[in-house]
């Protein structure tokens, strides 16, 4: 099997036809480094948010087409070698794939790595943090859409806003776990009457709050554009109470990032519909069944679990991973007329 039977083009992108290096460090097509790799765990969650999957009816990956953790540390091993230096475990839920802490031991002993970070909904952080942590996670990002019960409720069609909360301040008696980052999924006419309730959150406890604006990324397919509510706005609710300062670091970041001027805390905005950040994406994603996406959006794959089980050496694969790479998406396209949107939901992909 060949490099183009493993990876079918993009049909919105051109090829690239230069030659794709194959030494040196992990670069696309328009000379971006990528150096943050995020892997879905498991397609599985314990909860149904509304704008991610249907209440009933999903159709679970087999056990079998899952990466085993021993697949998924030796690709990760292969990533880290040519210049990966972030990896995010997501899901599905990552907390519902069993032995986890196993999985995070093998990834935080590799040289090169400088952020081994977890993404999930926080209903199983109050049992399972210490283990975590103590297995080597140094970061976490908890989704969390509204501090209301009822309305966490209904978006998650699960009473678990108390269980969130708890794990939450689990975190907090783990210092080498920072940041703690609460994710909010902005939907217009519902999230406006609890962004000051959030921006409170920030400044009386030690969590980074975040808005991520509604992306086209429903397993219903039903998102339009008038549904999102976007960064700009609900910075614009904060200041009717809070002045927000700018802040940065050097990490090339996804989220827009403010303290609040009296120094109490620190909220962020990602806007990828209202704002693309694409020019400076450094990020590509590994799929609970191997399925290598270059973006978010990617209305294409490259399937890294068929050569790995094959038999196929590490040098193999890195001229599989490097030649779909290099053909990374310019842009997501949402915003263009004729979007596709892409080949699968956000549970699929992984958050």
């Amino acid at each position: 099997m060949t490099i183009d039977e493993l990876i079918p083009l993009a049909p919105r992108e051109p090829a690239i036809t230069a030659d794709v290096p194959t030494t040196g460090p992990l670069t696309d097509g328009f000379g971006r480094l990528i150096k943050n790799l995020r892997i879905s765990v498991t397609d599985r969650c314990n909860f149904r948010c509304t704008y991610c999957m249907p209440e009933e009816g999903l159709v679970w990956l087999n056990r079998d087409d899952i990466l085993s953790y021993e697949e998924i540390e030796r690709l990760t091993r292969i990533f880290v070698a040519i210049g990966v230096e972030e990896i995010r475990l997501t899901g599905g839920e990552p907390l519902v794939r069993r032995d986890l802490p196993v999985l995070i031991e093998k990834l935080s002993v590799m040289e090169s790595l400088t952020s081994l970070s977890l993404t999930t909904n926080g209903f199983s952080l109050k049992q399972m943090c210490g283990d975590l942590v103590a297995a080597g996670l140094q970061r976490i990002n908890v989704s969390m859409d509204t501090p209301v019960r009822e309305k966490f409720k209904h978006i998650t069609r699960r009473d678990a806003l108390p269980q969130v909360l708890e794990g939450l301040e689990e975190c907090e008696k783990y210092p080498q776990l920072s940041p703690i980052k609460v994710n909010a999924v902005a939907i217009r006419d519902f999230s406006e009457e609890d962004v000051l309730a959030f921006a409170e959150l920030a400044r009386r406890k030690p969590y980074i709050v975040r808005w991520i604006e509604f992306m086209p990324l429903d397993a219903d397919g039903q998102w339009e554009r008038k549904d999102v509510l976007t960064g700009a706005e609900i910075r614009a609710i904060i200041e009717t109470k809070y002045e927000l300062v700018p802040t940065s670091d050097d990490r090339i970041a996804t989220a827009q990032r403010f303290r609040f001027a009296d120094g109490k805390g620190e909220v962020g905005f990602i806007n990828p519909v209202s704002e693309p950040f694409c020019e400076t994406c450094d990020r590509i994603r590994l799929t609970a069944d191997g399925q290598f996406r270059t973006c978010l959006f990617s209305t294409w794959e490259t399937d890294l679990r068929a050569p790995l089980r094959s038999g196929a050496n590490d040098a193999e694969i890195e001229r599989i991973i490097r030649a779909a790479v290099w053909r990374k998406e310019m842009k997501h396209h949402v915003n263009d007329p004729g979007f596709q949107p892409a080949s699968r939901s956000m549970s699929q992909i992984g958050g």
